[in-house]
């Protein structure tokens, strides 16, 4: 590696990983081909393509995780951490991952907070229709009507572009990762996002030093072994408000108190707001005694959640935390890392609040 690292040098292959999904579905009914016959298809396909997005190079990473997307777990996201850290040990710093929609916004985001402060350079992307026309048995063609292809070129052109982050790539447009969410089931422009980051995505690093690198990639390495080991008991709950009683959520709430540290998202109606009562005050109050971390969410796909309605601001004084205006995948996101990172909810909580003070984000306790 030079001196600084984050010098892109448009010689240096991109890194491609297959991880499933609609992209690589074929036949009646759609089903998932095998990585043994679609990645020899898509090698070939790439290598017939005349045009400049295969310079730089392309390689291949290799992915022993390819499932539907909707069956991904926390131990899922650390495989792909992993993988894509081990490449980046190794010199790489330029990928694009195919992934399923169900939760590509939430792997996407997963791996913005796991890759803050580094200067490697993710492109996460998928498609809402498969790459190839199940209508063609002879052989294996692309489907014109696909927005496969179109999202793979633009993935790749934006990785060789090697700007430092984890970024979605799709329907045309890219976003920071932490900043996206999937708004509509079937429709081709089916993501949506924003470029106005807070922490972590202005939180990648343009240009570091290899001494500043090294020591990065020295914590990771160190943390590994018990981000992966956590990966397996780290649990994330979402408490959805409806014009309920608030004994509904206080008792589903009651249920989490009993299980080991974890983290909760109160999905709120406009901005935050949460049915009252007394009991589900003192609820809170020993959810944060035992461990656990509250964040607050809006129902609402923008504008996050404010304390500027009584109905909501009563439960920060009860140790909810505000999400701000983060997406629920970012939220989710956000507290499976903090778990996964952090051996103490003290460490934990100290750190989300840390982190939406840099975003400008945080309701001050009054």
């Amino acid at each position: 590696m030079p001196s600084s690292a984050t010098s892109k040098n448009l010689s240096d292959p991109i890194q491609l990983i297959y991880a499933g999904g609609t992209f690589g579905s074929y036949g009646r009914p759609l089903a998932p081909l095998s990585a043994e016959v679609f990645l020899p298809t898509l090698k070939k396909l790439l290598s017939e393509q005349d045009n400049a997005v295969t310079s730089p190079a392309i390689s291949w990473l290799d992915n022993t995780l390819i499932k539907d997307s909707s069956q991904l777990t926390p131990s899922d996201f650390v495989h792909f951490y992993q993988l894509l850290l081990n490449a980046y040990i190794q010199g790489e710093r330029c990928f694009v991952l195919i992934s399923g929609t169900d939760t590509l916004s939430y792997l996407g985001a997963f791996l913005a907070e796991a890759f803050a402060g580094s200067d490697i350079c993710i492109v996460v992307t998928g498609s809402m229709r498969p790459l190839l026309n199940s209508e063609v048995i002879q052989s294996y063609e692309i489907d014109d009507h696909s927005d496969a292809w179109g999202n793979l070129n633009d993935s790749l052109r934006l990785a060789a572009a090697g700007e430092s982050g984890v970024k979605i790539s799709f329907g045309g447009e890219s976003w920071p990762a932490q900043t996206v969410q999937k708004i509509h089931s079937h429709d081709l422009m089916a993501f949506t996002g924003h470029s106005r980051a807070a922490y972590p995505a202005n939180s990648y690093i343009r240009n570091l030093p290899e001494t500043r690198r090294q020591h990065w990639l020295d914590d990771q390495q160190v943390l590994l072994p018990n981000i992966t080991a956590r990966a397996e008991q780290s649990k994330i709950h979402a408490l959805y408000c409806l014009p309920n009683d608030a004994s509904v959520i206080n008792n589903q709430l009651q249920s989490l108190l009993s299980q080991p540290p974890c983290g909760i998202i109160l999905l709120g109606f406009g901005a935050g707001n949460i049915p009252y009562s007394d009991t589900l005050a003192d609820t809170l109050n020993l959810a944060h005694k035992q461990g656990h971390i509250v964040i607050c969410a809006s129902q609402c796909p923008f504008g996050g959640v404010s304390d500027s309605y009584a109905a909501g601001s009563w439960q920060y004084d009860h140790h909810v935390i505000a999400g701000g205006r983060l997406t629920i995948p970012a939220i989710y996101a956000r507290l499976l890392w903090l778990l996964l990172r952090y051996d103490s909810p003290a460490r934990r909580r100290q750190r989300w609040l840390n982190n939406v003070s840099q975003a400008g984000t945080s309701i001050k306790k009054r």
